[in-house]
């Protein structure tokens, strides 16, 4: 090594120390073609000796220069002692060179595949080139390891055909029944296979050779030779490795020559050191390649990894002015086009060494180094490294790591000078390898995630001392993507994992949450109504996340595929059908939740149940509020998906108290979140809703009815109005349809209902019996006056007197007039008949209503006194009525109307023929039969239009009215009248008379002695017309002074006088007095003159 050492002829204006760069080339030394200096090589002359297909153009060119001998030479030697190569089968042979010319580009998916690589990319690298540069490196980085033709053994360059005897040595680095202390730490189980899954035979003669070989390519060679079979043998970590990444035994050979080539006087040579790309484009030549494009295409490759390694990712940042690299990438490009000459004295080959050496011996800040950088920047470092570790798994079935791992990690540590690569950085990116391989292999071996968790807690233990900034950039990178994977799957685990493969969770939860506690992410939930809630890094806290996003994600889904087959369905579907349906799905996704996720999440979060049943409460819940608040009425739908989602949240409810109970509060803050859908509440305020709806329609009827309605009976068979039939119609379908609505009645939304009817009605009530007064229809009181013989008016009446009829001829003409009555009922009276019968109609329906309201079953009891708008009025009990406040007003209408209809029957429409005519001049002339005549007619047509429940009322008050008619004709019939003693009789025949009219009137409508209790006035007045005229003078001053407190008359005492109080009896002073005014006698009027000065009539 001391020895001096000829430059190299490629290297002007280099640092001192670029002799390192490369072996000693002599420029001078034209007669060898290689120098093998460390080979000791016996051979065993043979006649015949094989050679490959691939240099069979080089051995032409050999020929010419007169090499070939020595040349031949070289390799029997090499051949001697050289250690037989393992080959795969010939079934892996064709599998690597399908994927030699089938090669796969590196994939770097987006969010919505698979996996996003940590790394980035490297643009024109696909995974076959990154795979044989990985080989590359990891054979040259091993050189010098047994197995590799290190040791004892020298880097050899080995033919594809070895000689038939046994000799030779034994082979190094064997692996025999390993037992693999990685894969124990790990959790890996070992593979158990049997001895001969990865043995070779001893000699080659009996293994096909690869496709690439010129063995393998037929025709037999001159040079042909079959070694005899030999025992088979375990296979050496290098037959392995090749085995595992794909590489040809071609392209191995020429890995191994060029090595030999590069190494000659230099085996201590350190691997990084050596720009690997750039030897193999220096010592391979094209004719060691089967054709021009399969050479074109190797040497692209390598200009790609120079590209990448020292220009588009080197370690050192690169000056944009550098020239080397300016250079270096113009050569890139030319060979893009057409291969380079690399012979030795090509301008374009002197040119790329010299740049290539420059950029790759460049240091930080300028000063020389001993340290090589071509290939350990950051991606490709990552790329190349992670594809050495993806040979830990078996090819046959890559969800098996190799039992030779412990030995295959050892050589790859070789690689870790020149990749730049640390422990801590090894363990990173070893646990993405395990956790890649997880999820390439479709996700079926758990092995392997659990591999990756333990490897994570290695890197967790690097993370807390590693604070470098290159290996915080790849940890954050492959942790990120890692959970970025993860956390796709997590918040969206219904739909990523079925019932048999939820066990992946399990084994997934524990890596997850050991990268976020690593990378000490925060994590913001957001909840859709309220505001984000951002937790720190927590286990529970997380899973909670997990399980409210998959759960909003898989609900989120059953209504995209209600929305989806509401679209496609021709017959448009209502919206409540929809919502009992989801209410279904929603209680079967909470029971396989239960059932399935739920005991796997808990093992982390206690309340993993208590919080999927809440994040569905709230869900449907959300949806629920949509609906509800486009609906305007209450109807049967709208209550039976109030009724479904009352039933889904007792459920719901009810698991959150289950999964609770380990809880320290008891579930209390789950429940807080659950925002209650407080059916019954809904409900009743949609009924309420409902029931004032149903109030304001009948109101409107009200209004409308008070607008139009003229009081024409309805038709000849129903003689009432026809607004009180729709009235009563709508508040008797208002009822039906409260009592159909499938919910539970209570009696408070009975009395709810039952008062907003009554008031309606009360109203109409008021309106109906709006008719009028009976003191509108009486005659008002003529002032008092006493009684003159020699009068005016009696003088008229006797001068008129010979002229009046006969009395037979007026008993003819009574007798013509009872033949043809002519009644005198008017349309205004037959309106108030059309009243009163309307309020007896609506007496009867209000009274069957309140029967169906008390008989309703199923009614709820008020657990509460209710007090208000009824007074005080309890609720409702059985024997208790709903409408007796109205009952009681309608009744009261009834006789307030019946009274106006009579008094307007007898002091409006029979005026003439009572007051007016009744006793007018004398009473023997003007007796009362006419008066009955008429009264009797016009109670026909009464009783023709009054119903039977109305008759006798009506009835009675036209009794009333005609027995005070006849009062006033008596005591109040104005100047007028003129009565004697002697009438008494006849005026009592008369009045018995009328009295025996409405006893004798229909059938009982009045009784007898209610007649005679009615008549009792009357009569009293009329006995006091049968009086003396003395006796009714002391009787009126004795009353008179008792009532006005008077006591003993004094001397000179005038008596007062007495009020009118309008109700007369033969006990009242003022009565009295007018039966003294009326009478036709000197003493009453002597009295009434001097006692009170009464004006006499005129």
């Amino acid at each position: 090594m001391n020895k001096k050492r000829k430059a190299f002829p490629f290297t002007e204006n280099l640092p001192p120390n670029a002799h390192l760069m490369g072996p000693e080339r002599q420029e001078g030394d034209k007669s060898d073609v290689m120098k093998i200096r460390t080979v000791t090589c016996c051979v065993r002359c043979s006649s015949s000796l094989s050679c490959r297909n691939s240099n069979v153009h080089r051995f032409a060119a050999l020929f010419r220069l007169g090499f070939l001998t020595r040349l031949l030479s070289a390799l029997c030697r090499m051949g001697q002692h050289a250690r037989r190569e393992s080959y795969p089968s010939s079934s892996v042979s064709s599998r690597l060179d399908h994927m030699r010319h089938h090669p796969r580009r590196l994939e770097f998916p987006e969010k919505d595949n698979d996996v996003v690589c940590p790394f980035g990319n490297l643009e024109g690298l696909d995974q076959d080139d990154i795979r044989e540069t990985a080989y590359e490196i990891f054979f040259t980085a091993c050189r010098s390891s047994p197995g590799f033709g290190g040791g004892r053994n020298a880097l050899t360059f080995h033919s594809s055909h070895e000689n038939g005897d046994g000799g030779g040595s034994k082979p190094n680095q064997v692996v025999s029944h390993p037992t693999s202390r990685v894969k124990r730490a790990l959790g890996l189980k070992m593979l158990k296979r049997s001895p001969s899954r990865r043995m070779v035979a001893g000699g080659s003669s009996g293994v096909s050779s690869t496709p690439s070989s010129p063995v393998g390519q037929g025709g037999g060679s001159p040079l042909a030779y079959s070694a005899p079979l030999r025992p088979r043998r375990p296979m050496t970590s290098a037959e392995i490795m090749r085995q595992q990444m794909r590489v040809t035994e071609q392209s191995d050979n020429r890995l191994r020559k060029t090595l030999m080539r590069t190494l000659v006087g230099q085996m201590g040579r350190r691997a990084e050191t050596i720009i690997l790309p750039l030897e193999l484009l220096r010592q391979l030549k094209p004719s060691e390649f089967n054709d021009s494009n399969e050479y074109h295409m190797w040497q692209k490759r390598q200009l790609k990894i120079m590209e990448a390694g020292l220009l588009l990712h080197p370690s050192i940042p690169l000056e944009k002015n550098n020239t080397f690299a300016m250079r270096l990438r113009d050569i890139i490009k030319s060979g893009n086009s057409k291969p380079l000459d690399t012979g030795k004295n090509s301008d374009t080959m002197r040119t790329l060494c010299n740049s290539v050496v420059s950029l790759s011996w460049r240091s930080a800040n300028g000063t020389p180094t001993d340290v090589c950088h071509w290939v350990d920047g950051y991606p490709v470092n990552m790329y190349i490294y992670t594809s050495l570790l993806q040979a830990i798994f078996d090819i046959r079935d890559e969800t098996l790591v190799l039992d030779e791992v412990d030995e295959l990690l050892e050589l790859m540590k070789k690689t870790w000078s020149t990749l730049g690569i640390s422990r801590p950085i090894h363990n990173v990116c070893f646990t993405w390898v395990l956790f890649l391989q997880y999820v390439e292999t479709g996700q079926v071996e758990s092995d392997l995630l659990s591999a990756a968790y333990a490897m994570l807690i290695e890197v967790a233990a690097d993370a807390r001392k590693e604070k470098e900034a290159l290996y915080v950039k790849i940890l954050t990178s492959v942790l990120g993507s890692l959970l970025e994977w993860a956390e796709k799957k997590l918040v969206n685990y219904h739909e990523y994992y079925v019932r048999g493969t939820v066990g992946q969770i399990e084994n997934l939860l524990p890596l997850v949450l050991l990268a976020s506690k690593i990378l000490g992410e925060d994590v913001t939930i957001s909840e859709g109504e309220g505001p984000d809630i951002t937790i720190v890094d927590s286990s529970g806290d997380r899973i909670e996340y997990y399980i409210r996003s998959s759960l909003k994600n898989a609900f989120d889904k059953m209504i995209d595929a209600e929305n989806e087959k509401a679209a496609e369905s021709e017959i448009k579907e209502e919206m409540s059908q929809i919502l009992v349906r989801l209410a279904q799905k929603t209680e079967e996704l909470a029971m396989k939740e239960r059932e399935s996720f739920s005991p796997v999440m808990s093992k982390w979060q206690p309340t993993a149940g208590a919080v999927a049943a809440m994040t569905l409460h709230n869900c449907y819940g959300h949806v629920l509020r949509q609906y509800l608040g486009g609906v305007i009425s209450l109807t049967t739908e709208m209550v039976e998906v109030l009724q479904r989602a009352g039933r889904l949240e007792k459920l719901l409810v009810q698991m959150v108290v289950e999964e609770s109970t380990e809880c320290d509060d008891g579930g209390k803050t789950v429940v807080r979140e659950m925002v209650p859908y407080e059916v019954d509440s809904v409900v009743l305020n949609f009924l309420r809703r409902w029931i004032d709806e149903s109030l304001d329609r009948g109101k409107e009827y009200f209004l409308r009815a008070k607008e139009i309605e003229t009081w024409n009976p309805k038709s000849k068979s129903e003689q009432h109005a026809l607004s009180a039939v729709e009235l009563m119609n709508l508040a008797k379908a208002t009822v039906e349809e409260f009592f159909k609505i499938p919910i539970g009645i209570t009696e408070d939304l009975v009395l709810d209902l039952a008062e907003g009817v009554e008031s309606i009605v009360q109203n109409y009530t008021s309106f109906v019996a709006a008719c009028g007064s009976k003191q509108s229809y009486i005659p008002s009181l003529p002032p008092l006056t006493r009684c003159n013989r020699d009068s005016k008016f009696l003088k008229l009446w006797r001068k008129a007197a010979p002229c009046s009829m006969t009395s037979e001829e007026q008993s003819m003409n009574e007798t013509n007039e009872g033949h043809h009555p002519r009644p005198s009922t008017s349309r205004g009276t037959q309106r108030l008949y059309v009243r009163l019968n309307t309020l007896h109609y609506m007496l009867s329906c209000i009274q069957s209503l309140d029967k169906s309201l008390s008989l309703k079953s199923g009614v709820v009891p008020s657990s509460h006194h209710r007090l208000g708008s009824r007074g005080g009025r309890p609720p409702s009990t059985s024997g208790s009525a709903y409408f007796d406040i109205v009952a009681t007003s309608i009744q009261a209408a009834c006789h307030y109307v019946s009274e106006v209809a009579a008094y307007r029957l007898i002091f409006l429409d029979s005026s003439s023929v009572f007051y007016d005519g009744l006793y007018l001049g004398d009473v023997a002339n003007s007796r009362i039969r006419p008066a009955l005549r008429t009264l009797k007619q016009n109670l026909a047509v009464m009783t023709a239009i009054l119903t039977d429940r109305a008759q006798a009322l009506a009835m009675k008050e036209v009794m009333k009215a005609s027995f005070e008619s006849f009062l006033m004709v008596l005591l109040a019939g104005g100047s007028s009248r003129v009565f004697n003693r002697s009438d008494h009789q006849m005026i009592q025949e008369d009045f018995e008379s009328l009295k025996k009219v409405f006893c004798t009137c229909g059938e009982g409508l009045i009784a007898e002695e209610v007649v005679q209790r009615e008549a009792e006035v009357v009569e009293g007045v009329i006995d006091l017309m049968g009086q003396s005229t003395d006796q009714l003078v002391e009787d009126f001053s004795i009353i008179t002074c008792e009532t006005s407190g008077i006591g003993v008359m004094g001397i000179g005492q005038k008596l007062p006088m007495p009020p009118t109080t309008g109700r007369w009896n033969r006990s009242d002073p003022n009565t009295i007095l007018r039966v003294l005014c009326h009478r036709n006698d000197g003493a009453a009027n002597q009295f009434l003159k001097r006692t009170f000065q009464l004006a006499k009539r005129r």
